[in-house]
């Protein structure tokens, strides 16, 4: 509406003035040499302004092909950089696929086409590292870390690169750069306290830690924390050393953390060195409070110098009053109770845990039992029993469990990692739970099914083919046991005598198991006792020994199945007599028989490969002879 204002008061404006020159009398001249002009003031007006316009035409038309050179780069330029962000995307777009060629080309057209940018130079890096080309990387965040704008990031790369590579000190130096330009760069900050503290340089990193609380990277109840982890670190490494340092380490520990186990056990201590009885009572009642440890019962039971085993044990029972139906309590109650042989007040306190004990539990009652009763039958009873039991909470940080308090992790370098709780490989499993499988598991699981066979397909059932082997000359007497006192007094002619007993030998060994299965579920056909037919018209008073050489044939008869049958629909050709052959030994000299005067088959020859002869001629066709 302003505007519109304006607008009106201009055009109002401009139509008064066109009147006013338009009522004014009166010529103007123009005298310029031999010529003259002369026209009425509107006229003038008039073409002063026409005059004016065409000068700033003309003027514009020549500052526009002066500046169309530059207008054209920029425009071929702005086109380029256009086409080069084109490409930066879709390469992004393709390394969050996975897709590495399409990737590389994308890194290749945008370097051609915006090779400025920073983001190109984060592209190539990022296709190198898809691609597995770890030079490539570097030197793309290498050129990038030699850039004002992209330091930080060139930085960053050439960290990641040097853990990749197991290169702790280039990645501690490139961490340590980047904290400088960076104070408030998480990952650096990080990186070097974790070196700090591998190296056990605990003033460096309780002076990187305040700086990150400076920066505002961490709020105020983790710095306490961690800070106490550090002093408790430093206290623990100087208690041999610098003692004096060591205490006021682990006395501003325990006041930063109070529940930290550690710091709690190394305060108690001091103090009680101290004469500092119910301070350092009082420190240990905190943590036990927040965390029953061990450490703090065994530190809570000698607080006092000189105690006897009783006054030790009613300490004890007074801390673990705190936390009622504690293992930790009851533990320290029984250590307690042993020491001072109060095996009864010891047995009560581990009554409740016997039924599923830990592996200290055990270890515990079988020390009861041996000191007690001297029963080492219950030892070593307890004792295998605590090689199967649960095990006990211990210091685990990332999967890594270890027997004392570190106060960082050896597996990821975190600060205050370790926890006091039980192993998760070691936790109890619900073995009455059961997975049900769903159905396309158990159809893939299943074996393969056979096909179904007709019953018209099923083959008959099979009679045994009865062999009887030939007697041999060379086969020495076999010996006869007698069954019966009658056996026993068979002339000698009887028992040289050779038995055919008949064999029973498989035709087809590729049975399936069904027709397995269905012979061995079939009685056994009788085997044919195989014998002279002139036995049965023999008088009866030979019949006896006839007799007694049927019953091998009998107990023959009531064999077990045999696994396979014989095929009766399958021709079996009649055998013919293997005949003896004699070889002809030759000694190992012998160049062999010369077969010169035998018929020789030129084509044979021909196509025959040609084989190396042997004995002296062999040895000379190798030298070409």
């Amino acid at each position: 509406m302003f505007r519109i204002v304006i607008f009106l008061i201009l055009v109002g404006l401009a139509a008064a003035g066109s009147a006013w020159v338009a009522e004014q009398t009166g010529d103007v001249v123009l005298n310029w040499g031999p010529w003259r002009i002369a026209m009425t003031l509107p006229v003038f007006v008039l073409a002063l302004g026409l005059t004016i316009a065409a000068c700033v035409l003309v003027w514009n038309l020549i500052s526009a092909l002066l500046r169309a050179p530059g207008h054209i780069r920029k425009a071929h330029r702005a086109r380029r950089h256009q086409r080069g962000r084109h490409a930066i995307t879709h390469g992004l777009l393709a390394i969050g696929q996975g897709d590495s060629t399409a990737a590389r080309q994308h890194a290749d057209t945008a370097k051609r086409l915006a090779g400025d940018d920073p983001l190109t130079l984060l592209l190539h890096a990022q296709a190198a590292q898809l691609e597995g080309d770890r030079d490539g990387a570097r030197r793309a965040f290498r050129a990038m870390a030699e850039r004002h704008d992209t330091r930080l990031l060139g930085l960053r790369g050439l960290f990641i690169e040097a853990q990749r590579a197991d290169d702790a000190y280039a990645a501690v130096m490139i961490a340590d750069e980047a904290l400088r330009l960076a104070p408030n760069a998480t990952w650096a900050s990080h990186a070097v306290l974790g070196f700090r503290c591998a190296e056990a340089d605990w003033d460096g990193a309780l002076s990187i830690l305040d700086g990150n609380y400076t920066a505002g990277m961490i709020d105020k109840p983790t710095y306490r924390r961690q800070r106490g982890v550090l002093l408790t670190a430093r206290a623990l490494a100087l208690e041999t050393g610098d003692r004096d340092l060591s205490r006021s380490s682990a006395m501003e520990a325990v006041k930063l953390a109070p529940t930290l186990v550690p710091a709690a056990v190394l305060a108690a201590k001091f103090e009680s060195e101290a004469h500092q009885v119910r301070r350092a009572m009082k420190i240990i009642e905190a943590a036990w409070a927040a965390c029953p440890h061990p450490d703090l019962a065994d530190a809570y039971a000698h607080v006092r110098l000189g105690d006897s085993a009783t006054q030790r044990l009613a300490r004890v029972e007074n801390l673990a009053a705190r936390t009622p139906g504690h293992v930790e309590g009851a533990l320290a109650v029984a250590r307690a109770a042993i020491d001072a042989a109060e095996f009864g007040r010891a047995r009560e306190a581990l009554a409740p845990f016997t039924e599923d004990p830990t592996q200290r539990v055990a270890m515990l009652m079988a020390e009861l039992e041996r000191t007690e009763h001297g029963d080492a039958g219950k030892a070593r009873e307890w004792a295998l029993r605590a090689v199967r039991a649960r095990h006990d909470p211990a210091w685990t940080a990332d999967g890594y469990v270890s027997d004392r308090w570190q106060p960082i992790s050896p597996v990821t370098g975190r600060l205050d990692a370790f926890q006091w709780q039980t192993p998760v490989a070691s936790l109890p499993s619900e073995r009455s739970s059961v997975i049900e499988s769903s159905a396309f598991a158990e159809a893939v699981l299943a074996p393969p099914a056979r096909p179904a066979v007709a019953e018209a397909a099923v083959e008959p059932p099979r009679e045994a083919v009865v062999i009887t082997p030939a007697v041999q000359d060379n086969e020495p007497p076999r010996p006869v046991v007698a069954a019966d006192p009658e056996q026993a007094e068979q002339p000698a002619e009887a028992v040289d005598k050779p038995v055919d007993k008949p064999v029973d030998i498989p035709v087809d060994m590729a049975e399936d198991s069904r027709l397995i299965e269905a012979g061995a579920a079939e009685p056994a056909p009788p085997l044919q006792a195989a014998g002279p037919v002139e036995a049965e018209s023999e008088p009866e008073t030979e019949a006896e020994p006839n007799a007694v050489a049927a019953k091998p044939a009998e107990t023959a008869a009531a064999a077990p199945t045999p696994l396979f049958r014989t095929r009766n629909d399958l021709a079996r050709p009649a055998e013919t007599p293997i005949q003896a052959i004699v070889p002809i030994m030759r000694p190992p000299d012998d160049p062999g028989v010369d077969d010169d005067d035998q018929p020789r088959d030129e084509f044979a020859e021909q196509l025959a490969p040609k084989a190396q002869a042997g004995g002296w001629r062999g040895f000379w066709s190798r030298f070409g002879g």
